[in-house]
């Protein structure tokens, strides 16, 4: 018996790395699959490659059931068509992870408009796309799990990408709403920070020529994924998971740590004097945490 047995899946963007780990962990665990890609390269750019097929190939030898999608989260009516491709093939729809992502990583002064648009139409508005058409699904039924994949770049901050970290950090808004509207229905909504050597760090350990370590296979982020989506986990709404390393990990939500208060408000020079023995004391560090073989830089 697996965790996720007669349940079906969607994840967008499973044809290659982490994507298609998680596709295969929940497969393994006894959902069915659509395994979403739209084969393109890193940028968002198309290729001839069909990853989706070959995912659903894999879940198959393993004794699943899959069906590829091909269609784009950033598209609005083609999002429904992802949706409809699970109601179609069986039935329903109790899991959605909105994985699908590209990068177009410049600094903000190299960044032009469109790396900008096209990166936040995927990550984040393919995001609200997915889910937009899977919810009344999910409320329909009375159970769903909607898991966004967020990145620390966004949560944290990370040099040259602008476009990408605004985007993970606005599925984090988007998480803990979803979680408050749609928690009545029996539906959770969570988001991971995953970790991994993929397509998108490949550029980072060439650089350096260091090889992968064993703690950033991508594989691992998956078993948190497949639990978060279980019956077992109806209790955790509204949270921002992560993993370093070989450790799951758990964010704190951003709250006020300190108040600078004055009877009748401020005056500019007033805050002034006492901004930094009252609230300077607590300014936050901005910047992910690299892992090794990593290190900061403007990639382009």
């Amino acid at each position: 018996m697996g965790l996720l047995d007669g349940r079906v899946a969607i994840v967008t963007g499973s044809g290659r790395g982490i994507g298609r780990e998680f596709a295969l962990c929940l497969a393994r665990e006894g959902a069915s699959l659509v395994v979403n890609d739209v084969g393109v390269s890193l940028d968002g750019r198309g290729t001839d490659d069909d990853p989706a097929a070959q995912v659903c190939k894999e879940i198959e030898a393993l004794g699943g059931k899959a069906v590829p999608s091909y269609d784009s989260v950033s598209d609005y009516a083609a999002a429904a068509q992802i949706v409809h491709t699970a109601v179609e093939a069986f039935g329903k729809v109790d899991i959605l992870v909105n994985n699908a992502g590209i990068v177009r990583d410049r600094s903000l002064l190299k960044m032009e408009e469109e790396d900008f648009d096209a990166v936040i139409a995927v990550h984040l508005k393919g995001s609200f796309n997915c889910a937009r058409h899977a919810a009344p699904v999910m409320k329909d039924a009375g159970y769903g799990r909607i898991i966004n994949i967020t990145s620390s770049a966004g949560l944290r901050g990370n040099f040259g990408q602008t476009n990408y970290g605004a985007a993970k950090a606005g599925l984090m808004g988007l998480t803990f709403i979803w979680a408050l509207e749609l928690g009545k229905y029996g539906i959770t909504v969570n988001a991971v920070a995953p970790a991994g050597a993929t397509r998108m760090t490949a550029a980072l350990f060439e650089r350096t020529g260091a090889e992968p370590p064993p703690e950033q296979n991508p594989a691992l982020n998956a078993p948190l994924v497949a639990f978060i989506a279980s019956d077992r986990a109806s209790h955790v709404n509204g949270q921002i998971l992560g993993r370093t390393d070989y450790a799951y990990t758990i964010f704190q939500h951003p709250k006020q740590i300190a108040w600078m208060w004055r009877d009748g408000g401020w005056e500019p020079d007033q805050v002034a004097d006492h901004f930094d023995q009252v609230l300077g004391q607590h300014l936050q560090h901005v910047g992910m945490v690299m892992p090794r073989g990593m290190e900061y830089g403007d990639k382009k």
